[in-house]
C-alpha cells in the first residue's frame, strides 16, 4: 500500500486529469445505456408465464389486453367508431369491446346484463386494449390525444408510461435535494467549509463513472436507473470520511502534506477495505436471486462499490493534495458540541437496553415475517393523471384483470368443457373463445382467417378469462390458481396461462425462494468478511445479531402499521441496511479493541462511545436522508420501503 501511496502521491495532477476525463466520458455514455420499464422482462425463463408469453408471441399475433380506457356520456355508433380509431393508433393491438362479446344487431335489453355493463354502462364505454411492449409513452400520449381530458386510462402500459416519464425527472429532483442535506451535514461534522466538496467529489465522479460503465452491460433496470446512483452515494460516503479524518489527525503530527496523506492512506485502507468488503458481498447476494432485478441491481451496485473505492484510495488522496490548502483557509469552529458523556450515560443503560431489545425482538421477528407485500409497482398515486384515471374507472366499472390461457389446439368438446367450467368460477365476468363466441359445431376452417386466427394458432387454442378483481392479493391469486387447476385437469402440463395478475403470481413464488437466498448469503458473507478482519469468533457473531436485531425491527414497522410493501424496495432494504450499517458495528469494534490494549472494558467502551457516537451518527444521518428523500420524491409505491432507512 505504501509504494502504491507514493505513486499516487507523486503523480497526483495525473490521476485528478486522468479520473475527470473517465468522469466526462461516461457522463455521456450514460444517455445510450437503454433502460428497461417492464418488470416481466426479468422473470426467469422457466417462469410459467415467461414460457407462456413466448408462445403466444410465436402463435398469434395479437398480444394480451392489458390497460382499459374508459369514455363518458358515448353513444353505441360513437363507441364503436371510437374501437376503429384505436385499433389504428400505431402499437395498438387488441382492441375488445361489447360487440365481441354480443350481437349488437339486437337490442341490448335482450342480452345478458352483467356482460354489457362489464363493457357500457350508464352512457360510459369501456374498452380493453394490448398496447406494443416499450412504446408505452407514445402510445398512451395518442390515446389520450384521442380520447381528451374526460377520458381515461388504467393499466400496465399506463403504468409503464407514466413511472417512464418519472423517473429521470424524479431522480433528479432526488438529487437536487439530497446533495444541499449532505452537504449541510458534512459541514457540521467538519472543520472546513470546502472538506464537504471533496468528499462528494471523490464519490460523485465514480457514481458517474459506475453510470456510464453500464453502456458495457447494455440495460438496466428502471430500478436501478433510480435508485443504485444514491445508493452508491450513501453508503460509499463513509469511506471517504475515513480517509479526510485520518488526513486532518495526520495534519496535526506533520507539516508535510504528502506524508500525512500517505500516513492516513496506510492507516485508513484497513478500515474502508473491511467496509468496502462487507457492502461488496451484501450486495453479491442480490445477483443470486433468480428475479433478475434483483441480479441486474446488485450488479450494479458491486460495480459501484468498487468503483467508489479505487476513487477514494486513489482520486480523492491526489484531488485533496492539490487543493489542501483550501482546506486550511476555509476552517471553521466546530458547530457540535462534544459527545463527552454519553459512553457513560450508555453503559448506565446497558441492562435496561438489553431488556427491551430482548422484550421486542421475538415478536419483531415474527412481525417481519408476517408483513404484507404487493409484488408489482404498486397503484399510481391520486396525485398523478394515472391514478385518478384508475380510481375513475374503477368507480364507472370495478376492476378487470384477463387472463389468456393457451391449450393444445384439436379437440372443441374440450375446449367447450373447460370454457363451461371457466364461466362458472367465482369473480369471472366473462370467457372469450372460439367454442362460446362461434360455436363448437362449425369448423374453424369454414371461417375466415381473420376470424380463427383470434382464437386459434396452429398448437393452440387461446382463451381469454375477464375478472371482477385487481391484478394482486388474496382473490386475484385464487383465480389464477383456480384457472390453472381447471386447465391441468383437461390438459395436465400442456396449458399455459399468462397476463398480469399471472406474472405477479409468479415473481411473488420466485421472490419468496430469492428472500431466503438472499438474507442467508448476506449473513453468511458479511460473517466471512468478519471472521477475517478480527479474527475471532465471537465478536462476529455478536455484529451479526446486533445489526440483524435492528433490522427486523425495522422491517416490523409495517406489520404494525398495517401497511404493505413492494416486495423488490423491502429487498433493497433488508440486504443495505446489514451490509451497509455494519461498517458502524466494524468502525466501534475497533476503535474499542484498540482502547482495551490501554485500559479496562469498561473504560475502554465509555471512550469508544465518546469518541465514534458523532461519526456513526453522521453517517447515519446520510444514509437516513437518502431514504426519506427517495420516499419523498417518488410517485411509485416501489420506493416506499426506502424511507425505513
Amino acid at each position: 500500500m505504501i509504494s502504491m501511496a507514493e505513486k499516487i502521491i507523486k503523480h497526483k495532477k495525473a490521476v485528478v486529469i486522468a479520473f475527470v476525463i473517465f468522469a466526462l466520458v461516461s457522463t455521456v455514455a450514460q444517455f445510450f445505456v437503454s433502460v428497461n420499464y417492464n418488470m416481466v422482462d426479468y422473470l426467469p425463463e422457466d417462469a410459467q408465464s415467461t414460457r407462456a408469453m413466448e408462445i403466444m408471441e410465436r402463435e398469434f399475433t395479437a398480444e394480451v389486453p392489458d390497460t382499459r380506457v374508459m369514455v363518458r356520456d358515448i353513444s353505441l355508433q360513437k363507441a364503436l367508431s371510437l374501437k376503429e380509431k384505436l385499433s389504428a393508433i400505431d402499437g395498438v393491438g387488441e382492441v375488445i369491446w361489447l360487440d365481441d362479446v354480443v350481437d349488437l344487431k339486437t337490442p341490448l335489453e335482450m342480452a345478458d346484463k352483467e356482460t354489457v355493463e362489464n363493457y357500457y354502462k350508464d352512457g360510459n364505454a369501456l374498452f380493453s386494449i394490448s398496447v406494443r411492449s416499450g412504446d408505452e409513452v407514445a402510445i398512451t400520449d395518442a390515446i389520450y390525444e384521442l380520447i381528451g381530458e374526460d377520458g381515461a386510462i388504467a393499466g400496465e402500459a399506463i403504468n409503464t408510461a407514466s413511472s417512464q416519464k418519472m423517473a429521470g425527472t424524479e431522480s433528479m429532483y432526488a438529487a437536487i435535494l439530497l446533495v444541499p442535506i449532505i452537504i449541510f451535514i458534512l459541514v457540521v461534522s467538519t472543520t472546513s467549509w470546502v472538506e464537504p466538496l471533496f468528499f462528494l467529489t471523490a464519490i460523485g465522479v465514480s457514481v458517474l463513472i459506475n453510470l456510464g460503465t453500464n453502456i458495457f452491460i447494455g440495460e438496466v433496470s428502471f430500478v436501478t436507473q433510480s435508485v443504485a446512483p444514491i445508493l452508491q452515494l450513501a453508503v460509499s460516503l463513509d469511506y471517504a470520511v475515513f480517509l479526510l479524518h485520518s488526513f486532518s489527525d495526520y495534519r496535526k503530527k506533520t507539516n508535510n502534506p504528502e506524508e500525512a496523506m500517505r500516513l492516513a492512506m496506510k492507516k485508513s485502507f484497513p478500515a474502508i477495505t473491511a467496509s468496502a468488503a462487507t457492502t461488496f458481498f451484501g450486495f453479491i447476494a442480490l445477483t443470486f436471486m433468480k428475479f433478475e432485478i434483483g441480479s441486474d441491481l446488485g450488479i450494479n451496485l458491486v460495480k459501484g462499490i468498487v468503483l467508489s473505492f479505487i476513487s477514494v484510495m486513489v482520486f480523492l488522496p491526489a484531488l485533496t493534495l492539490l487543493f489542501y490548502k483550501w482546506m486550511g483557509k476555509t476552517q471553521h469552529k466546530s458547530f457540535v458540541p462534544s459527545f463527552t458523556g454519553i459512553g457513560s450515560f450508555v453503559v448506565k443503560l446497558k441492562i435496561p437496553s438489553l431488556l427491551l431489545v430482548f422484550a421486542i425482538l421475538v415478536p419483531s421477528f415474527l412481525a417481519q415475517s408476517n408483513t404484507a407485500f404487493t409484488y408489482g409497482l404498486g397503484e399510481q398515486p391520486e396525485t398523478t393523471r394515472a391514478g385518478s384515471d384508475f380510481i375513475e374507472i374503477k368507480e364507472a366499472f370495478g376492476e378487470t384483470t384477463p387472463i389468456v390461457l393457451l391449450v393444445p389446439t384439436g379437440d372443441r368438446a374440450k375446449e367447450a368443457e373447460l370454457v363451461e367450467e371457466l364461466e362458472n368460477l367465482d369473480y369471472v365476468t366473462s370467457v372469450i373463445a372460439y367454442v362460446n363466441m362461434v360455436g363448437s359445431v362449425i369448423p374453424p376452417e369454414y371461417l375466415d382467417e381473420s376470424i380463427t386466427n383470434e382464437f386459434y394458432s396452429e398448437n393452440y387454442s387461446r382463451i381469454i378469462i375477464n375478472t371482477n378483481q385487481g391484478t394482486e392479493g388474496n382473490i386475484p391469486f385464487s383465480i389464477v390458481q383456480k384457472v390453472e387447476a381447471a386447465a391441468a385437469k383437461y390438459y395436465d402440463n400442456q396449458a399455459l396461462s399468462l397476463g398480469e395478475s399471472v406474472t405477479l403470481y409468479d415473481i411473488k413464488n420466485v421472490v419468496n425462494k430469492d428472500n431466503t437466498v438472499v438474507n442467508v448469503l448476506t449473513v453468511v458473507t458479511i460473517a466471512i468478511v468478519l471472521l477475517a478482519t478480527f479474527k475471532s469468533i465471537s465478536i462476529p457473531l455478536v455484529l451479526l445479531i446486533t445489526i440483524q436485531s435492528a433490522v427486523w425491527i425495522n422491517l416490523s414497522i409495517p406489520y404494525f402499521t398495517s401497511s404493505s410493501l413492494v416486495f423488490v424496495g423491502y429487498l433493497i432494504i433488508s440486504t443495505v441496511q446489514l451490509a451497509a450499517t455494519v461498517d458502524y458495528a466494524i468502525l466501534l469494534t475497533e476503535a474499542y479493541q484498540h482502547n482495551r490494549q490501554e485500559m479496562s472494558a469498561k473504560k475502554a467502551i465509555v471512550k469508544t462511545l465518546d469518541e465514534k457516537t458523532f461519526s456513526i451518527s453522521i453517517s447515519a444521518a446520510i444514509l437516513s436522508s437518502v431514504g426519506f428523500i427517495l420516499w419523498m420524491t417518488s410517485s411509485t409505491r416501489l420506493l416506499d420501503p426506502l424511507a425505513y432507512y
